[in-house]
């Protein structure tokens, strides 16, 4: 498979000619090392991963940056120290695009960026491949094929099936970023931990529940979801806290960035396991969340996804903050509409009154259609969102 052009590539660019560093992080093997060198084919592709250029790289950080003034660097982290002469050298200089950094690692690379490129350097995210960069290419006619194949790049261009590409992504994902991140010393019950997250994919997170089930404190756990979030392996779905003079859930959702590693973590092995699942309406809703979060990261926003639920139990899946409005989201797995799909968008338009915009349903169907009450959209027809 060829170069696939990714949505964040003309952002980045773009910030490249306004800071004089751009940094871009994600998950591992999300595609970040190919965007870089696709997009900055101008600039050398330096990697620290690479011992002999870590070494030259730590010990003769001046040297080095002599040598690569205007480079790529991945997996910048590995190397600290190199952070404080990049922010010399570009003070001098005041160039914007003189360095592209990435890397993997949100703790180490934040921190390091804080310390010493704070105001320098535009900090990008790049997620595995979203609907958009993926769907024309492969064009998987069921969502159910996304669910259980995920999104890695590696996954396409290799045409790797899941139950090979899975065991050594966690394999190297607990061996070396968690081990960098975090000195967890049982790796087999944090193994645990991230099962058990997987089972709760789109519920809410009950930190001491989750602990108690695992054997460790609720401290631990709280420690090792910061650990999952930093590697972009979860992310927790903040509520909505605007009152509606409706007594509200406090806590957040927990999902999963990727649906097909969730489904891994789950156990499922096949198609035909997933159809049957208890988790496959929670990994659809994953998915489509994930899909919101991607398309504003690949325009270089943050996230403006929520959800929304009473204590009555009416739920959005999905509010999106537009700042004038509330843009409520209904998600269902579906593929045939049913009068239940609209009722918590009903009652949210009742209870926010103004300020909510006209709601949309997301369902795992085919059609898209224009009904009264709400916009109805096919899962695979996500662009025609207007946020």
């Amino acid at each position: 498979m060829s170069y696939i052009k990714r949505d964040l590539e003309k952002h980045l660019l773009y910030m490249a000619t306004k800071y004089p560093v751009v940094t871009l992080t994600g998950p591992r093997q999300s595609g970040k090392s190919t965007l870089v060198q696709h997009a900055f084919l101008e600039k050398p592709y330096i990697s620290c991963e690479d011992p002999d250029i870590r070494l030259f790289a730590d010990q003769d950080p001046r040297g080095f940056l002599q040598t690569y003034p205007n480079a790529v660097i991945d997996e910048a982290q590995k190397v600290p120290q190199i952070f404080s002469y990049i922010q010399t050298m570009v003070d001098k200089t005041g160039e914007p695009g003189q360095f592209v950094l990435t890397g993997s690692s949100d703790f180490l690379l934040f921190e390091k960026i804080t310390q010493s490129l704070a105001g320098r350097t535009a900090v990008l995210r790049l997620l595995p491949f979203s609907l958009n960069e993926i769907h024309d290419l492969k064009g998987f006619e069921h969502y159910e094929e996304y669910l259980f194949n995920g999104f890695y790049p590696r996954l396409y261009k290799m045409n790797i099936q899941p139950v090979d590409f899975y065991p050594g992504y966690m394999q190297t994902y607990i061996e070396r970023d968690v081990r960098t991140i975090k000195n967890i010393s049982n790796l087999g019950q944090f193994q645990l931990f991230l099962k058990m997250c997987a089972g709760r994919t789109g519920q809410l997170l009950n930190l001491s529940s989750l602990a108690n089930e695992c054997g460790i404190s609720h401290t631990t756990a709280k420690s090792w979801i910061s650990v999952l979030e930093a590697s972009y392996i979860v992310f927790r779905l903040p509520p909505y806290h605007e009152n509606f003079s409706k007594r509200l859930v406090k806590m957040p959702k927990l999902y999963f960035y990727d649906p097909g590693l969730a489904a891994y973590l789950l156990g499922i092995e096949s198609l035909a396991q997933l159809q049957t699942h208890y988790c496959k309406g929670a990994l659809f809703e994953s998915m489509i969340i994930c899909e919101m979060i991607k398309q504003r990261f690949n325009q270089g926003q943050s996230s403006n996804c929520y959800f929304w639920r009473d204590k009555t139990g009416h739920e959005i899946d999905c509010l999106v903050d537009n700042g004038e409005f509330l843009s409520p989201m209904g998600i269902k797995s579906g593929q045939t509409i049913t009068s239940n799909y609209f009722k918590g968008l009903d009652y949210f338009l009742k209870a926010a009154g103004s300020r909510a915009s006209k709601p949309y349903l997301i369902y795992g169907g085919a059609e898209n259609q224009h009904r009264s009450n709400a916009e109805v959209l096919s899962w695979s027809r996500l662009d025609k969102l207007p946020f």
